[in-house]
């Protein structure tokens, strides 16, 4: 409702701080901490001097912040206490931790919050969750001023899903409008979910010109999704026979018996020179997309063009590597 002259204060029951009296005066200036003060009227304070409480209207009257006694006050005396009661009417600022769960009904708008915590001209404003003993928390923070931001995230509507994290899904508007609505999602691509790895040193020859295994070097690994991809890293030591003799390399995945090939090099090219074999080194990597979250097997297979023999890991390590990344 409206006022004529000054609004009722709202029942904040507030001690001044105190006063020296100054001898010969009557009037004084009512202060909590450090700030000037009107009580509503003298009708809504205590008053105590040298230990007797005072008469409102006889032994004191107010005028804004300023209190004055009936008579000059000398050295010696005391003003013991000024009490404001503020509005006896109303309910004013409550004590603390009087407040209930009970009392709080905090109702949100179309336009507006229904808690609001402000900033107080310097620090944003906050809201702090204390741990049971109050002697520490958590707080969340509002952006500074200087960003100029004024946006909502609404929470998901899903079930909280464990090794999930917070993603911002959607938005909705923008600037002081935006809307971010946020689900449970998984890890963002290109996370390392495990690693297999075969190798082996046992030097063995491929004679076949039909592609065969090489020995010691399948893996078997289970993806975690079927969107997740397998990296196959491949290195192969292997010494040819004579003069200029080419060999085929492919990379075979089975999946519940069926094999598939995801890779085929035919021109591997091994050099000789005078009666000694010459060793070289072959490396491959392939980006394979099984889609399934059953086990899934690699392995390498050689064949020659016929009539010699590729001989692998005469000095050296044979290997493949599967890595499933996360999609």
């Amino acid at each position: 409702m409206a006022y004529i002259g000054r609004e009722p204060q709202i029942g904040n029951f507030q001690v001044c701080d105190a006063i020296s009296v100054v001898n010969g005066q009557a009037a004084y200036t009512m202060q909590v901490d450090s700030t000037n003060v009107s009580p509503e009227t003298a009708n809504h304070m205590i008053v105590s001097l040298n230990g007797v409480l005072q008469k409102p209207g006889s032994s004191f009257t107010v005028s804004g912040s300023t209190i004055t006694f009936a008579s000059n006050l000398v050295t010696g005396d005391v003003i013991d206490f000024i009490h404001i009661l503020g509005s006896v009417l109303d309910l004013g600022t409550p004590s603390d931790a009087t407040v209930t769960n009970a009392k709080t009904n905090f109702v949100s708008t179309s336009s507006a919050a229904g808690l609001q915590i402000k900033g107080d001209g310097t620090t944003a404003g906050a809201l702090q969750l204390n741990c049971e003993q109050n002697s520490h928390g958590i707080k969340l923070q509002s952006p500074p001023h200087s960003a100029n931001q004024s946006y909502s995230l609404k929470f998901p509507s899903g079930n909280v899903t464990a090794g999930k994290f917070l993603k911002v899904d959607s938005v909705s508007g923008s600037g002081t409008t935006g809307v971010g609505t946020m689900t449970f999602a998984d890890a963002g691509g290109g996370k390392v979910l495990q690693v297999v790895q075969a190798e082996t040193t046992t030097a063995q020859d491929v004679a076949s010109s039909s592609f065969a295994d090489i020995g010691g070097v399948t893996v078997s690994i289970t993806p975690s999704a079927t969107s997740s991809k397998i990296f196959l890293l491949l290195s192969l030591h292997y010494d040819t026979q004579s003069t200029d003799r080419g060999f085929g390399i492919q990379v075979v995945r089975t999946i519940g018996g069926s094999a598939t090939n995801i890779h085929s090099d035919y021109g591997v090219k091994g050099l000789y020179s005078g009666s000694s074999r010459i060793q070289g080194k072959y490396t491959h990597h392939e980006l394979d997309s099984p889609s399934t979250t059953s086990a899934t097997t690699y392995k390498i297979q050689a064949k020659t063009d016929g009539g010699y023999n590729i001989r692998f890991n005469e000095q050296g390590i044979t290997s493949i590597t599967a890595i499933e990344i996360g999609a």
